[in-house]
């Protein structure tokens, strides 16, 4: 039985201010902070080394550069990494590279760079075009700049382009939720990320809440947008995703049908699947030292940049699978779950039974799918499914 596909993530964990919802690894250094380019990069490529004797011979099917703002480190940065990743993988031809970037106007003067550094996808983190709503969220551009950095990343070449958008922020209704959707439909993206703003632990949003939405309020603005961005010609692919025929997330779809994934830098966390020597698949969860300083200083530790490393038991892989798959509007192959976790799919169906009866999954023999009342109530599908 073939392996997953395989695609790899790279974290750079600073940005110039921490904001109030991010739960991300990002660590805020203030404007113009000289960054340890040369270090962290010779740091990377010593944590992928000490990762490739797990994926010899596989090839890489899509890079995903995360933050962090991972725009604050300079296209030569980027050249370089870029260069030794080639020469130590092998990158499909159709390779999709993404890159998180910040639409402050300094990282907007580096765009061609990360083009020409072989970077085929952008992705902007807006958030909002509304001052009110971006002063709220603790956002450091405005949305004349957020408008300007669409514009500039297609003038540098990035046909490829992501938008993140939240919704429910502090203060918003439905008109303004929609404002925010036609101003991103008009810069043309092909690929929309719209969620909703949820107040995670460790968040100084979860601390101090601001005033959001009501829930009645919260689902007319779903509705209101989806309805938009159909209209618009957007496919909804996954919960919070949307995309133009044909330019769906290639590194995101890899996650969601449980795919396998190096993760380098900072916090980064990978999966990896393998047959052991008596023929069990074997999927290892293995994470990376998440404060910078930490990580930088394990270079010279003979324990190398692991933090932590762990087995999948057979037990956790229904929930595992589930909590991916389940998320993509149209599922996945039923099939698709022996290949990536080569149990027997009776053991999937038995996990699935509660949920078949509330009615949350699909009544179908040849795909896992989430209903629509399912997707809407995702948590406690997964709860049925956990038990």
């Amino acid at each position: 039985m073939p392996l997953p596909p395989l695609s790899l993530y790279v974290h750079v964990p600073w940005c110039v201010r921490k904001c109030p919802y991010c739960d991300f690894n990002s660590h805020g250094v203030g404007h113009g902070a000289d960054l340890p380019e040369e270090a962290y990069l010779a740091a990377l490529l010593e944590d992928l080394d000490a990762e490739l004797p797990l994926v010899a011979g596989r090839q890489v099917v899509s890079v995903f550069i995360g933050g962090g703002t991972p725009s604050l480190m300079s296209s030569r940065f980027y050249h370089h990494l870029f260069t030794a990743l080639r020469a130590r993988l092998m990158l499909a031809e159709s390779c999709e590279i993404t890159l998180e970037a910040n639409p402050g106007t300094f990282e907007q003067a580096r765009f061609a760079g990360y083009r020409e550094a072989g970077i085929n996808r952008l992705s902007l983190g807006i958030q909002s075009f509304q001052p009110a709503q971006l002063a709220a969220l603790g956002r450091i551009h405005s949305g004349d700049d957020a408008s300007h950095a669409v514009r500039s990343a297609r003038a540098a070449g990035f046909d490829n382009l992501n938008i993140d958008l939240m919704h429910g922020l502090p203060g918003q209704d439905t008109a303004g939720a929609l404002a925010d959707l036609d101003t991103a439909l008009s810069l043309a993206p092909s690929h929309l990320s719209w969620y909703q703003l949820t107040l995670e632990p460790n968040t100084e949003f979860y601390s101090h809440p601001p005033p959001l939405p009501e829930e009645e309020q919260l689902w007319d603005i779903q509705d209101a947008g989806h309805a938009r961005l159909v209209g618009a010609g957007f496919q909804q692919y996954e919960i919070s995703a949307y995309a133009r025929p044909g330019l769906r997330s290639q590194h995101n779809l890899n996650y969601w049908r449980f795919g396998d994934y190096l993760g380098i830098g900072a916090g980064a966390h990978g999966k990896l699947s393998r047959i052991d020597e008596s023929g069990s698949w074997v999927i290892q969860r293995r994470w990376k030292s998440r404060q910078p300083e930490a990580y930088l200083r394990r270079r010279h530790d003979p324990r190398g940049f692991v933090a932590g490393q762990r087995l999948l038991t057979v037990d956790e892989l229904p929930l595992e699978f589930s909590m991916n798959a389940l998320r993509l509007v149209d599922g996945v192959p039923l099939p698709l779950w022996q290949e990536r976790t080569g149990q027997p799919l009776s053991m999937l169906s038995l996990r699935l039974a509660a949920a078949r009866k509330k009615g949350l999954v699909v009544e179908d023999d040849q795909r896992l799918q989430a209903s629509t009342q399912g997707l809407l109530f995702l948590n406690e599908l997964l709860a049925s499914i956990e038990i």
